[in-house]
């Protein structure tokens, strides 16, 4: 029988391996500094699965290094790990990341009004839902939603005649919404809780975040009762081209009765009379301006 192969130096291993395969016989690595680390993954599946060379007394080797494996034995070692694409997971992880982070921008910038109003939609429908359940009684005739600029307006000109002489019971934010209370949940109240939303429109109250919620959830429930529930009022001529961003107002101003204050002219009794009737008619569903 040919005599075992004796190797002592690590680094040339392979060399050992390539001698005992043309032997077809023995390898002996006693006393050899085996490094218990990737390097010697292939080695080690070699020792293991190899039924041409016997591995003398394999089971007996132990690590040379690292510091920390010394000691324990190389077949123990658990080379599986060896076999992971570190980059390959550092690459996936890094484009998923990177695509996450262009969808979210995407999203904000395109998208962040559909979802705000989505939001305040299925806001509107869990109140609408607990209301009808509670089956609470409208206290107003009208909420008036409006933007802290036109206040002086809505004071000065609306109060006034509806409710000083056409004799309606108005829902105003400063007035009417009870103290600490979330001021979502007062929007909410006040929307339900009267007949009808009046929304006094100008510039300021389209760029309003504020404004923007409560003609959102005005308009779910125009849409869940399809009853006219929503009256616009225009206190400035605004083109349709500035309107465009404000694809919802829009598309209101497309479907629904609005007044224009503006287009008053020298006979406001006309728009106090329109105003009167939009607030007077419980189901109507008109399509024009007045």
């Amino acid at each position: 029988m040919d005599q075992p192969l004796h190797h002592h130096s690590h680094p040339h291993w392979r060399v050992a391996v390539a001698e005992a395969q043309y032997l077809h016989r023995f390898i002996n690595m006693n006393d050899n500094p085996l490094a218990c680390d990737c390097s010697n993954a292939d080695f080690q599946e070699w020792m293991q699965n190899n039924n041409q060379t016997q591995v003398v007394d394999a089971h007996s080797y132990t690590c040379g290094f690292p510091l920390a494996k010394k000691g324990t034995r190389f077949l123990d070692f658990d080379y599986h790990s060896c076999w992971v694409n570190t980059s390959f997971i550092c690459f996936i992880s890094s484009t998923c990341v990177i695509v996450l982070i262009l969808l979210t921008s995407f999203t904000y910038h395109f998208l962040r009004l559909h979802l705000f109003y989505a939001y305040y939609l299925f806001l509107a429908f869990l109140y609408d839902a607990k209301e009808r359940k509670r089956g609470s009684p409208q206290r107003y005739d009208a909420f008036i939603s409006y933007n802290v600029h036109d206040e002086l307006w809505v004071y000065r000109e609306m109060l006034p005649m509806l409710e000083g002489e056409q004799g309606w019971k108005l829902c105003l934010h400063h007035r009417d919404f009870p103290p600490g209370k979330p001021i979502i949940e007062n929007i909410a109240d006040a929307i339900y809780g009267s007949r009808k939303t009046i929304c006094v429109i100008s510039h300021h109250y389209l760029e309003s975040e504020w404004c923007s919620r409560e003609i959102q959830m005005a308009s779910y429930r125009l849409f869940d009762e399809q009853k006219d529930v929503l009256i616009l009022v225009f206190l400035e001529d605004i083109p349709a081209h500035q309107l465009s961003p404000y694809y919802h107002m829009k598309r209101l101003v497309k479907r629904h009765t609005y007044l224009s204050w503006s287009h008053a002219g020298q006979h406001p009794g006309l728009f106090w009379q329109n105003l009167r009737r939009a607030l007077d008619t419980p189901h109507a569903d008109p399509t024009s301006s007045i």
